[in-house]
């Protein structure tokens, strides 16, 4: 049998072999712009949930403010409204892990652990997301406040929001640490988170001032990070940089923040 191949055909072409195009690895910092801007996209959708979490401040100072002694040096807001603020960045950074709580119910946490993201980059970028609502919830706040009595003291809040940085990134990480140890059992998640959140603020005199308390309590007050952190913002929205109280205040901050990150990464490390 003859088989014929008609003239003007064209040729079958021979498959073509391409060769792999190597990939440069991503940088650490790269990954962390990457977890960071995609765990800021539903915030940039919905920043309406920046003011929907701000009912609970807004709240507390509607409420509390009208009950504030009068005091010889000016507005008791200018001692209550950083104690709000602090409040807030407490408040904020401890909710970190509840999305991450969902995600691991879902199952997305899942591949996220089997993406090529460094799992370290995973979690300083899910808690460098608390520095967008920390900045806009301060804002806000003393926005709200300033025409009632509050000197303003710009200077002096960008300083509060600048010692307050670490503080939320490293509380955030525990709060992404805890949300992992849970894995599934988000009951686990908001029993721990309840539990220690209240104790950190009342022992800050964030409401309340500790003057004259006992002295198991002045002892357990002064082993909280978070007194000398609300010190220090009291001083600064005051407009005074006293060098101790600030230097304290900000090496508190930054114990929390070293502390936050190294317990998340290893917990994220091993998170299975």
């Amino acid at each position: 049998m003859t088989i014929q191949i008609q003239a003007g055909a064209p040729a079958a072409a021979a498959p073509s072999r391409r060769e792999p195009v190597p990939s440069r690895p991503v940088g650490v910092l790269a990954d962390i712009r990457n977890v960071f801007v995609r765990e800021l996209q539903p915030v940039l959708r919905q920043p309406a949930s920046v003011l929907f979490a701000m009912v609970q401040p807004l709240v507390f100072l509607g409420l509390f403010a009208p009950l504030l002694p009068d005091t010889g040096a000016g507005s008791a807001l200018q001692w209550f409204v950083p104690g709000i603020v602090s409040m807030t960045a407490l408040m904020s950074a401890s909710f970190t892990g509840a999305n991450l709580s969902e995600e691991i119910i879902s199952g997305s946490f899942e591949r996220l652990l089997v993406s090529p993201v460094r799992r370290s980059s995973l979690l300083v970028g899910k808690a460098l997301r608390e520095l967008v609502p920390l900045v806009l919830q301060t804002l806000i706040i003393v926005a709200v406040v300033t025409p009632f009595s509050f000197e303003l003291h710009p200077a002096g809040v960008l300083a509060g929001i600048v010692v307050l940085v670490p503080f939320s990134v490293g509380l955030g990480a525990l709060s992404l640490a805890l949300a992992v140890a849970a894995k599934d059992q988000s009951w686990v998640f908001w029993t721990v988170q309840q539990t220690a959140i209240f104790p950190l603020l009342l022992l800050a005199g964030v409401l309340l001032p500790l003057d004259g308390a006992p002295g198991w309590l002045e002892a357990a007050a002064d082993a909280n990070p978070l007194k000398y952190v609300v010190d220090a913002e009291r001083a600064l929205f005051a407009g005074s940089f006293p060098v101790d109280t600030v230097g304290a205040g900000l090496a508190a901050s930054v114990l929390v923040g070293a502390l936050g990150l190294w317990v998340g990464v290893r917990t994220m490390n091993r998170a299975a």
